[in-house]
């Protein structure tokens, strides 16, 4: 997984970072990046290991926004440029759309559950707490299915 390259959408890097987790993203990919559209939606401080990659064909990216925001649309059409990359996008339509694309995709609560797995994270179920603390919604259903995958629930 460390060789893996992610691009991430703008919510994962906004709830990871609203809850003090985005070191995570820099123990489990080799390398993290983004694109300007998404540097210019997160407005936070971000690290200097965080990566501002603009290599995506501009008229993907145009046919991309009919019907996805600007930082989603931007960030499917890097990972269409470079299809090894994965995908970090936790809106459900960005998700569709990057399925039928044939990305690879995970989201923010995939990035918890490997931490967990390669031991990065004490406690998935404190994890699922700071991300909902910091905005992040999740159903009742899918904290118990968390925890249940974090095998503490």
């Amino acid at each position: 997984m460390r060789d893996q390259v992610a691009v991430v959408d703008s919510s994962a890097l906004i709830a990871l970072s609203a809850a003090g987790l985005l070191d995570l993203l820099q123990k489990l990919y080799s390398s993290v990046r983004i694109t300007s559209v998404i540097r210019s939606e997160v407005h936070a401080e971000l690290p200097e290991w965080i990566i501002v990659d603009d290599d995506y064909e501009q008229s993907q990216y145009s046919i991309l926004q009919v019907d996805l925001d600007p930082g989603e649309a931007s960030a499917i059409a890097l990972a269409l440029r470079h299809k090894q990359f994965l995908l970090l996008i936790d809106e459900a339509k960005g998700r569709r759309v990057a399925s039928r694309l044939n990305l690879k995709i995970s989201g923010t609560l995939g990035v918890l559950l490997k931490a967990k797995e390669l031991g990065f994270l004490a406690s998935g179920n404190e994890a699922l707490k700071r991300i909902e603390d910091s905005g992040f919604y999740l159903s009742t259903d899918l904290k118990e299915k968390m925890l249940q995958l974090f095998k503490e629930g």
